[in-house]
């Protein structure tokens, strides 16, 4: 009667094509948390492009696109029951908060931090004009090489439209 099986050198060559294979292929699926906070920074900008849009077109409509005057009763939109200051037709950096963010661009507080920008941009706290979202859990940081945020820069000027920019380099 003949045994079949493998043996033990057979076993040992799969062992070790097997810990070849981990240590080529771990690192390309590791980085998933990494990859997938990128993807969510680039979900958050087209919601808060697509947020934007929606309060210009409500700002045209009420003919106050080329209207610039933070806190101006002339400078509001409602939107969902909610007021929110605009810049030239677009939402204002200063005044925006998430209890008016939700109305607008569906971004729910407990899943971001929002940094406003009061500051002269500085490490903790953006220049006067931009606010920073960043991850929950994640620090505001202003050097886009260790950043993992998304940068909502207001529009300045009558027919400009605000600046969002993704930095996902330190996520």
């Amino acid at each position: 009667m003949q045994q079949r099986g493998f043996t033990l050198i057979e076993l040992i060559i799969v062992i070790v094509i097997l810990g070849i294979l981990a240590v080529t292929a771990a690192p390309r699926f590791i980085d998933f948390q990494s990859d997938a906070r990128a993807s969510t920074l680039q979900g958050l900008k087209a919601g808060l492009q697509g947020g934007s849009q929606l309060v210009y077109a409500k700002s045209s409509i009420a003919g106050e696109q080329a209207t610039a005057a933070a806190g101006d009763a002339t400078t509001q939109v409602t939107i969902n029951t909610i007021t929110v200051e605009t810049d030239f037709g677009y939402p204002d950096a200063e005044t925006m908060a998430f209890a008016n963010i939700t109305a607008w661009a569906d971004v729910a507080d407990a899943d971001w931090d929002l940094t406003v920008g009061t500051g002269t941009g500085t490490a903790t706290v953006p220049a006067a004009g931009i606010n920073a979202f960043t991850p929950e859990g994640v620090d505001y940081t202003s050097t886009a090489a260790n950043a993992c945020q998304v940068l909502y820069e207001e529009a300045t000027a009558a027919g400009d439209s605000p600046t969002i920019t993704v930095e996902s380099a330190g996520c």
